[in-house]
């Protein structure tokens, strides 16, 4: 009888966890568009396969950017460094080089990120491509903004542009 009992008050632990749903939080945070690069790119050279997968180099050239509170140039001589594990299809990446605003105002940026593709359950392809750009920007500018926010980045593939077109949101 006391195992019977037992199980009962077991089952039906189980069947009101299972039945127990999580509500979404309702401090979800919302993106802020910031603005958009128009990056330039040279062309890409590789070390071949290292210890920890393909590693290949894109050079940055150039570029623009634009958005509501910002505007203006990337400057030459960053480069994207990319490690590739073929095994996984996945890409992992980090972008370091500066913009310059018009007004001047020189700001780093180390963007990282993770590509990567395969197949859903269904088996149809799937492609993912998500960075996280930080920024350091003087504290003593108007862009000191962009030091105090966590950002967001996906690219716009675009058949007229030739290099990557990012844009960027601001996590509010």
């Amino acid at each position: 009888m006391k195992k019977l009992l037992l199980s009962a008050i077991m089952l039906l632990g189980l069947n009101l966890m299972a039945s127990a749903q999580i509500e979404e939080p309702k401090n979800t945070p919302e993106l802020e568009f910031a603005f958009q690069l128009k990056v330039t790119l040279d062309e890409a050279y590789s070390c071949g396969e290292t210890q920890h997968g393909r590693r290949t180099i894109i050079p940055i050239t150039g570029g623009t950017f634009e958005g509501p509170n910002i505007k203006g140039t990337i400057i030459n001589g960053g480069a994207d460094y990319q490690i590739a594990n073929t095994a996984i299809n996945r890409t992992e990446l980090e972008a370091i080089y500066c913009i310059k605003t018009d007004d001047g105002v020189v700001i780093h940026v180390r963007n990282r990120g993770i590509i990567h593709s395969g197949k859903d359950a269904n088996g149809n392809p799937t492609f993912y491509f998500k960075a996280a750009p930080q920024f350091e920007a003087p504290a003593d500018s108007k862009y000191a903004w962009l030091n105090n926010s966590l950002f967001l980045c996906a690219p716009d593939f675009s058949q007229q542009f030739k290099g990557i077109v990012l844009n960027i949101w601001r996590v509010k």
